[in-house]
């Protein structure tokens, strides 16, 4: 199914829409205040890194596009195993200023301790930013297990701060692929779970198809239609925000058949939201009825919008799965 490019927003009309999706988020539930007021310091980092980065000082990478198409060919990510250099004097600035702002918002003592070991010289913030972008989790929560720090904590930073550099790289990389290249036809024949960029799981699905045939549907039908009855599933990736579309008919993270997954619905008035769990690996995804493609860095706010879902997903046994290792030569 095809890789999508979504139309470009700029800055006034990213936070003019972040703000009017947080009105929404707490008319409908008041008890997110605190959480709704925490995201909006950090996102507000993150829009401020993103916006340097597209005022002149985007990322310049030799990844040559035939190189490119043959590692997405082999079902490699197109950053897997490349020894990219992250922006350390625009990026770190950025983790200190979220590590503080979760340290004023509330985020316990462990963040009190990461605060510390930063402004105690104790961290190699260059290094655990260069992890965090190339998605190495694992030496990530081994860096933090040695330094006695809470491994989910820094990687949350970590991935906050490298995320707008990872989203730069999206148009650097994908931006050449035009219609009938090599690499497009590469990207429109991408059939994993995984971002086809950096390598990340989604965050959530968005729930896709002809409007006209879901209706015909739901007015056919005397209960919420399954997922099945959508042709496609466009996935939307937790770190870079790349989207690409995804067929039904198997689990995002195994490819495990259909017919091993579960879907819930927990508002019957609104069947397109639902959850879809895998029966072989215990993963789960999100499929979300939103109307339009959230723009970076906003999916974190249909994302935490749907903490309802992750809750009733969890309550069923399903989780996340751990990042995906790849083995790569160059």
């Amino acid at each position: 199914m095809p890789y999508v490019e979504l139309s470009p927003s700029d800055a006034r009309e990213r936070r003019a829409l972040a703000e009017a999706r947080w009105s929404a988020m707490l008319a409908a539930k008041p008890n997110l205040h605190p959480a709704v007021a925490l995201q909006r310091r950090l996102l507000d980092v993150v829009l401020d890194t993103n916006e340097a980065l597209g005022s002149g000082r985007a990322p310049r990478l030799s990844l040559p596009p035939r190189y490119v198409t043959t590692k997405l060919a082999g079902g490699i990510p197109a950053l897997a195993g490349e020894p990219i250099q992250p922006p350390i004097a625009l990026l770190q600035p950025a983790l200190i200023a979220l590590v503080g702002a979760l340290a004023e918002g509330g985020g316990g003592e462990a963040t009190r301790s990461i605060r510390s070991a930063i402004d105690g010289g104790r961290l190699d913030l260059a290094t655990l930013l260069t992890l965090a972008l190339r998605r190495e989790q694992g030496l990530l929560r081994a860096f933090a297990t040695k330094a006695g720090l809470g491994h989910d904590l820094l990687w949350l930073v970590c991935d906050l701060a490298t995320a707008p550099f990872a989203h730069a790289l999206l148009q650097t990389v994908f931006g050449s692929a035009q219609p009938g290249s090599p690499l497009r036809q590469a990207l429109d024949t991408w059939t994993h779970g995984y971002c086809p960029l950096c390598g990340s799981w989604p965050a959530y699905a968005e729930h896709a198809g002809d409007s006209a045939v879901r209706t015909q549907n739901a007015e056919a039908r005397t209960e919420p239609p399954p997922l099945t009855a959508c042709s496609w599933r466009r996935l939307r990736c937790s770190f870079c925000a790349a989207t690409w579309e995804l067929a039904e008919g198997s689990c995002v993270y195994c490819a495990t058949a259909a017919d091993r997954t579960n879907t819930l619905v927990p508002d019957a008035a609104r069947p397109h939201r639902q959850i879809q769990s895998c029966g072989a690996c215990r993963g789960y995804i999100k499929i979300l009825d939103e109307p339009e493609s959230l723009p970076f860095p906003l999916l974190a706010i249909a994302d935490l919008d749907s903490m309802d879902l992750d809750l009733l997903a969890m309550q069923h046994g399903a989780a996340r799965p751990a990042i995906r290792s790849f083995k790569t030569r160059r």
